[in-house]
């Protein structure tokens, strides 16, 4: 009982003594809850919140989506057969969908939440964080728009008071004009507020800002434009969709000076370290440091994460895990979209004029003298990846006595009976999965690193948002628009990199600018949304088997067996459709406003839903 007592005088000692003390006992900060108050006071914690905000910005496939890559670009793809396989190339009214009010109210709360509590921060600090979360909104309000059209703009905080009517926090939807609007109103106000982040390219920074200005005021110049030319423009009664024709001249102006600030004042080059054209061409994705062509990137190693493009597109015989694929297989159509560097169209010669076919001593020799970016985009046959010889051969090619037979197995490096090799490691075989459909693999974002194509690594290259090439390009078409001829200079530029000579190209035109984006960004999110914008979509992909752009060729190599002739051991071609390309792309005139979904029209009635919906 003594013990007793004596242990109770000592905890109501303390309890007295503690209550006099300013840290009262009772009125501790709980240790594991952050207040509002520490939060926006905390540089570090704030810099979390923004990396979290960073790895939500929106993209179409990025490099997690294959399949999507195979949709938008020109590949097959050549995975798994299940019930999303994406060969059919039909696109759904709810195509490329995007609709995330959630992201932008997180966004709305955090730049109130700078304001209300951000108290000890430092005025210049704040503005940077402050500028850093508009500049992700403005990019997704971009996304929003060039998917949607005219989307309610909303800035602030939308605040239920639990009355039982939800009705004033509807918005209807603002015109496509004013959505291009606010986003280049947004830029202009932020980008000198970015100005401290200069030299980051994974944070907003002032050239960042200017490359979304670039991008989006090209947008939405093209749309003013080139929607007032269809047969039957896309407009709706309130401007949701559709920007008035007159604005085109506008748009591009400011396109185009957001492009040359850039060029003329950023700290940015065109990466070209390589002397090897296309290996520099793939090292401008890989190389990290001193990359100076990289204005903004998704970088996976900073953030502690990896992904698994290596592992859902590496060469069949170089995968690294029993378990990873080769999905992504680029078509003949974009092989053959690369020009030769004297200048003539790129298209293969497999076959004479008699239409006797053309025998290589080598499996490379068909594509030399092409465009180096080729080769950093598309493994082809006779070229090695990772320094490793890739075996890329559908075949052989007996000679029967009057023409050629062509025959296959499908068991992957099996030799004929000549003792020659049969089909390649690589294939290519018609209709197997895992395996190139086409006769070629990527090579453009799929890392060599060690371990890079197995699960339990993954790979760290970056995902480029924005990069100087890019720029470039949207100086050039907004110049020419603008009956400039400044914009030749910046193709040119782009070619020489390439391997061609200086000036290879003397009059620009919009059929060379729409190539050299398809050869320059290919696979980099672009293709699909320019198609869109210059309003093409509908006629490039209209399903006609009859038209070639609507359907995806590959082309198969094959070793010629012809003992005592000269063609002996060489290889021939043959270009084919896969079985896999069941049908022509469809892309219907109400593919270029995605649809809205019901729910989201349920819950807000003042929405007017798209054309063609």
């Amino acid at each position: 009982m003594k013990i007793l007592n004596i242990t109770l005088s000592i905890i109501l000692s303390i309890f007295v003594l503690t209550s006099c003390d300013n840290d009262k006992w009772l009125e501790r900060e709980p240790k594991t809850i952050i207040t509002d108050d520490q939060l926006w006071n905390d540089t570090d914690l704030i810099q979390s919140l923004l990396a979290n905000y960073y790895n939500r910005l929106p993209a179409l496939h990025g490099l997690f989506d294959s399949q999507a890559m195979s949709d938008l670009d020109d590949a097959l793809w050549s995975g798994h057969q299940d019930a999303n396989w994406h060969n059919d190339f039909q696109f759904q009214n709810s195509y490329g969908e995007y609709w995330d009010y959630g992201f932008i109210r997180d966004i709305n709360l955090a730049l109130d939440n700078l304001d209300q509590y951000g108290v000890d921060l430092d005025e210049q600090q704040k503005v940077l964080f402050k500028s850093e979360l508009r500049f992700i909104r403005a990019f997704v309000y971009f996304e929003l728009v060039k998917r949607m059209g005219g989307v309610p703009i909303i800035t602030e905080q939308l605040i239920y008071q639990y009355d039982g009517d939800a009705s004033y926090l509807r918005r209807p939807r603002d015109t496509e004009k004013a959505v291009y609007d606010f986003i280049y109103t947004e830029l202009e106000d932020i980008k000198e507020g970015l100005k401290n982040n200069n030299g980051s390219k994974t944070r907003a920074n002032t050239y960042t800002a200017l490359a979304l200005e670039s991008r989006a005021m090209l947008y939405a110049g093209s749309i003013a434009k080139y929607n007032s030319q269809m047969d039957a423009p896309l407009t709706l009664p309130g401007g949701e969709v559709g920007i008035p024709a007159d604005l085109a001249a506008d748009y591009y102006t400011k396109s185009l000076a957001a492009s040359q600030d850039i060029i003329n004042n950023g700290p940015y080059s065109l990466y070209n370290e390589n002397p090897d054209k296309g290996a520099n061409f793939y090292d401008l994705f890989m190389q990290k440091e001193g990359n100076m062509e990289i204005i903004f990137a998704k970088d996976y190693e900073l953030s502690l994460k990896t992904h698994l493009f290596a592992y859902d597109n590496i060469v069949k015989s170089l995968t690294e895990d029993n378990e990873s694929s080769s999905n992504l297989t680029p078509s003949l159509n974009l092989v053959e979209s690369y020009d030769y560097l004297d200048g003539t169209e790129g298209t293969i010669h497999a076959k004479n004029a008699d239409g006797s076919y053309i025998a290589y001593d080598n499996l490379q020799d068909i594509f030399a003298n092409k465009d180096g970016r080729l080769y950093g985009t598309v493994v082809y046959p006779g070229t090695t990846f990772s320094s490793k010889p890739v075996s890329i051969q559908a075949g052989v090619a007996v000679w029967s006595g009057s023409a050629y037979e062509f025959k296959v197995t499908g068991n992957l490096g099996q030799r004929y009976e000549d003792g020659g090799l049969w089909t390649g490691f690589d294939g290519p075989v018609d209709n197997a999965r895992d395996v190139s459909n086409t006769g070629f693999y990527m090579r453009k974002f799929v890392s060599e690193a060690p371990g890079a194509s197995t699960r339990g690594t993954g790979a760290v290259n970056w995902w480029p948002w924005f990069r100087l090439g890019e720029i470039y390009l949207n100086a050039a078409e907004a110049a020419l628009e603008l009956g400039s001829a400044e914009g030749l200079d910046y193709v040119n530029a782009l070619r020489e990199r390439a391997g061609f000579p200086a000036n290879s190209i003397t009059n620009l035109t919009m059929d060379i600018i729409r190539k050299e984006r398809r050869v320059e960004l290919a696979f980099e999110d672009h293709r699909f949304f320019d198609l869109k914008r210059w309003r093409i979509a509908h006629e490039m992909w209209d399903g006609n088997s009859a038209n070639e752009d609507a359907v995806i060729y590959g082309l198969y190599p094959y070793r010629v067996v012809r003992p005592g002739h000269e063609d002996d051991g060489k290889y021939i071609f043959e270009k084919m459709r896969p079985t896999r390309f069941r049908q022509p792309r469809l892309f219907n005139v109400s593919n270029y406003y995605s649809a809205i979904k019901q729910e989201v029209l349920n819950n807000n009635p003042d929405l007017i839903k798209n054309p063609y919906h």
